[in-house]
């Protein structure tokens, strides 16, 4: 009798345990921490060209800078407390995306003509909410080609767009585009004047294709105005031959681009093999009807 009491009352424990536990890695699972999402926002300007945001998304765990990717991302325009939403964006395996400003006299900005924009985050298992604010005035540059006594120059002007005022105490970088990393030129630091001017010179034995230069004027990561960029075409390069063989027919060229002699010999000995089984199976049924 005190067998039979025993067993259904081990039994009944173990059950209360075994809820109790699954209760608790239940409440668990619900109040496990989720880690912080951060976004970094960087502002860009090609003139003539676009304007859109460079987004970068991460979290710190454990004491390390991890990238968050394949998140979706809300860009909304704020003016006055009131927010619009201009369109959403997903971050690549890096955590990086890129959101155009599209029709950007579209947008609105406050009465000190300054754009307010909100990048927010709504959270998902992983992550917690977040939104990152960024702010910025509209700046343009306006440039142009000077030739004096044999020497070219560039200038440009600096002006802030809505209201027309040039801004001076402004560092521009004037730079020839370059494949891997530009070439500056001009005095190192290029600040603007009081007319929101800079000058810079252009050597003259800068090689370019076929003598085209392509320069650039940058104000670079303003806390105010962002990254604003000109590009000029200039045809005052040293003519240089492009003997780049990307589009001969060469082992590194693309696939449409085979050399002659690889579509051809392999081609001729697959022929050549088939032919052979052919001409062996021809034979095979002849001798098998003789």
């Amino acid at each position: 009798m005190k067998h039979m009491l025993k067993y259904p009352f081990v039994f009944l424990v173990f059950t209360g345990m075994f809820l109790s536990s699954s209760g608790f890695h239940s409440i668990y699972a619900q109040n496990a921490k989720k880690n912080t999402v951060r976004l970094k926002v960087d502002y860009t300007k090609i003139m003539d060209s676009v304007s859109y945001f460079n987004i970068k998304a991460f979290s710190r765990i454990n004491r390390e800078n991890i990238d968050v990717p394949n998140i979706d991302l809300s860009v909304f325009n704020e003016i006055d407390e009131e927010k619009t939403l201009l369109g959403t964006v997903k971050t690549n395996m890096h955590g990086i995306c890129k959101f155009v400003l599209k029709n950007f006299d579209s947008i609105k900005s406050d009465s000190t003509s300054t754009y307010n924009f909100v990048v927010s985050f709504k959270g998902n298992d992983s992550y917690k909410k977040a939104s990152k604010s960024i702010s910025f005035k509209d700046a343009s540059i306006t440039t142009k080609l000077i030739s004096k006594d044999s020497i070219n120059y560039i200038s440009a002007t600096l002006k802030e767009t809505k209201t027309d005022s040039v801004l001076s105490g402004q560092m521009l970088n004037a730079q020839v585009q370059r494949l891997f990393k530009p070439l500056k030129i001009g005095k190192e630091f290029n600040i603007t004047d009081k007319n929101g001017s800079i000058i810079a010179a252009i050597d003259n034995d800068i090689p370019g294709v076929n003598g085209n230069l392509v320069i650039e004027v940058v104000l670079s990561d303003s806390e105010e105005y962002g990254t604003v960029k000109a590009l000029v075409n200039a045809p005052i390069g040293i003519p240089i031959i492009d003997e780049s063989t990307f589009d001969d027919r060469t082992m590194w060229s693309p696939r449409n681009k085979t050399p002659l002699f690889l579509l051809i010999f392999p081609n001729l000995v697959i022929f050549g093999i088939w032919g052979f089984i052919i001409y062996l199976f021809v034979n095979l049924f002849k001798i098998s009807k003789s």
